[in-house]
């Protein structure tokens, strides 16, 4: 009875047209790979050498702290929100061991010659939100380490940088505080080497002006301290946070997959 009152095609026509939205989404989200990699360039912005650099330090870092970070870049984002299309990719792969959940995965949309803009996303997994809180990943990480490489269309080293301070942090050599307060310092300080710098100038164009001094100078060594806390300034007073290694040396032996992590909602994203 219930089949007389549907019209055969119209039934037909729906159920292609199910099909066919079923189809498409599962397009819009890349299949985990096989064989397994923790970097995944769907875009070919990298080169093979990038990637390969790129997997081999995380995959060392996978096999010493069981921490996978993922990284996957692709063209585009079919309508999604970054943030939504991140987590829903993350938990599609697994990424991260299941009950410990302690995956990352940073999503790239490059931007494009057209001027399509250009996202990032971090996502962080349940058991490392308090490692990467969200202000650091949206902040620090993205703003302070991604984007000036992006802005130049160096995704690899903003993609390097960026993993660094993840395996960094979630590893425990530092704090997100600690970060936090590092970044802001080295923010501060190129632009009191710039005051020095300008300073010195001035003292210079002074001393040659008004030249009293016999020929052993009487200034120079005033000169010259200025210049050098003026290149100090610039420096930061400190080291770069780029100087943290997590790999820990050795051969990598190959990625052996995700291990089925969860995404709660922890993380940030940015735009350029």
């Amino acid at each position: 009875m219930i089949y007389k009152l549907v019209n055969p095609r119209l039934f037909l026509f729906f159920t292609l047209l199910l099909a066919a939205f079923v189809v498409r989404a599962a397009d819009e989200f890349p299949l985990r790979p096989d064989p397994p990699h923790l970097v995944n360039d769907f875009s070919g912005i990298l080169s093979t050498s990038q990637v390969s650099a790129l997997e081999h330090k995380l995959d060392l870092f996978n096999q010493r702290t069981s921490t996978q970070i993922a990284i996957v870049i692709v063209k585009d984002l079919f309508g999604h929100e970054k943030g939504e299309y991140a987590f829903q990719l993350a938990e599609k792969w697994g990424i991260g061991q299941k009950g410990k959940n302690n995956g990352i995965l940073v999503l790239v949309k490059p931007k494009t010659k057209d001027g399509e803009t250009g996202k990032v996303f971090i996502a962080v997994g349940y058991g490392l939100e308090g490692a990467v809180p969200d202000i650091t990943a949206r902040k620090t990480i993205i703003a302070a380490e991604m984007m000036p490489s992006f802005q130049e269309n160096d995704y690899y080293s903003g993609l390097d940088k960026a993993t660094t301070v993840l395996m960094s942090l979630t590893s425990g050599e530092f704090t997100a505080d600690q970060y936090d307060k590092q970044v802001s310092k080295k923010s501060v300080f190129p632009g009191f080497g710039l005051l020095l710098l300008i300073f010195a100038v001035i003292m210079l164009f002074n001393r040659n002006r008004y030249r009293t001094v016999g020929a052993d100078g009487g200034g120079g060594s005033l000169l010259g301290s200025i210049w050098l806390l003026s290149m100090l300034g610039g420096r930061g007073g400190g080291g770069s946070w780029n100087d943290f290694s997590g790999g820990g040396g050795g051969d990598s032996g190959g990625f052996g997959g995700f291990g089925g992590g969860s995404f709660g909602g922890g993380g940030a994203g940015g735009e350029w």
